[in-house]
């Protein structure tokens, strides 16, 4: 039996969210509605504009990690924050809702990554996004033990830019092979796929088992027009392939198994975290024995429940939402 359910890698940031409006956003210079990546100085300076703001442990693939503990998995992460305040809040944060987190602070390099989350009206969101400390996530944080132990290793496609981030992914991804268990990685951002669409294709093609990615992303890694071509291109590429669709749900494909999953209703106040929180959904499901219909549905629940209010982590207490999905 394993010791963790999921292990997550990815780039540690803390979020910092704010409401504005749009005229903020076209204030910072970045497009709107997507991420942006910053070096610290211009951080430092949209941070200084900002109003009013919460700060959380966030990136990604954290996310994903206190999703599933909040449904009740047993979920570990790994990721380098500094031995400085975001660093602190942010392991403290990730510990606080159950997930295994034992990185020691880094004393030298640079500062703890933060993403500057700008939620417009329209529940839009703008990320201006450091990565600090976390792009200098090298081979030396991939505990072999860990990695093992946990039946799922989910890796976040926005740690695949630093040379040395990536031979951890890979890594990761090799150790958890050799355990016999299964690696998942998520497409994480369409500014991610165009850098590195052909690498993505040759590490869905043999090294991962689940993917995870929004409509956009998938035809944007398979340089088609339409989702019904990318999921033509993607089947039998891996062994599930889990694409969002927004509010047109989502569609999970095994082989020749096709599961259409309507999306779980909401009220929108900040889509952040929803690819994240899906993910965890269907990677508690998944390591707790359920079929890929009821994986899904967990999924939708879990990402219906994160965009209802402002910020990347559960408010609701996800067990009980999702027993009428799970017949407990």
């Amino acid at each position: 039996m394993s010791r963790f359910d999921v292990v997550t890698l990815g780039n540690a940031l803390v979020d910092v969210l704010t409401y504005a409006d749009d005229d903020f956003v076209t204030r910072t210079g970045v497009e709107p509605g997507a991420m942006t990546m910053v070096d610290a100085a211009r951080s430092d300076e949209i941070y200084a504009e900002m109003g009013p703001a919460t700060e959380i442990s966030g990136g990604s693939a954290a996310n994903t990690a206190a999703g599933v503990a909040c449904f009740g998995g047993k979920a570990a992460y790994i990721g380098r924050v500094a031995d400085d305040a975001f660093g602190k809040v942010f392991s403290h944060d990730l510990r606080s809702v159950g997930v295994h987190f034992e990185a020691p602070f880094a004393t030298d390099g640079a500062p703890t990554g933060r993403c500057l989350v700008i939620v417009t009206p329209d529940a839009q969101r703008t990320l201006c996004t450091f990565l600090g400390a976390g792009a200098e996530l090298d081979e030396s944080y991939i505990d072999e033990g860990l990695v093992a132990s946990a039946a799922v290793t989910y890796l976040e496609g926005y740690v695949w830019d630093p040379p040395a981030a990536k031979e951890a992914v890979r890594r990761a991804a090799a150790i958890a092979h050799r355990a016999d268990q299964r690696v998942a990685l998520t497409l994480s951002d369409p500014f991610c796929v165009d850098r590195h669409r052909e690498e993505f294709r040759e590490l869905i093609d043999g090294h991962i088992d689940i993917l995870f990615a929004n409509e956009l992303e998938i035809t944007m890694l398979y340089e088609v027009d339409t989702f019904d071509e990318a999921l033509h291109h993607v089947r039998g590429q891996c062994e599930i392939a889990a694409l969002t669709r927004g509010p047109h749900g989502s569609v999970i494909v095994a082989g020749d198994d096709v599961h259409v999953i309507d999306a779980h209703p909401a009220h929108v106040v900040d889509t952040t975290g929803a690819g994240d929180l899906y993910a965890a959904g269907f990677l508690y499901g998944m390591t707790h024995g359920y079929g890929l219909a009821t994986c899904g549905q967990l999924a939708s629940l879990g990402a219906a429940e994160v965009i209802s209010h402002l910020g990347a982590r559960p408010q609701a207490d996800l067990v009980e939402l999702a027993r009428p999905v799970v017949g407990g």
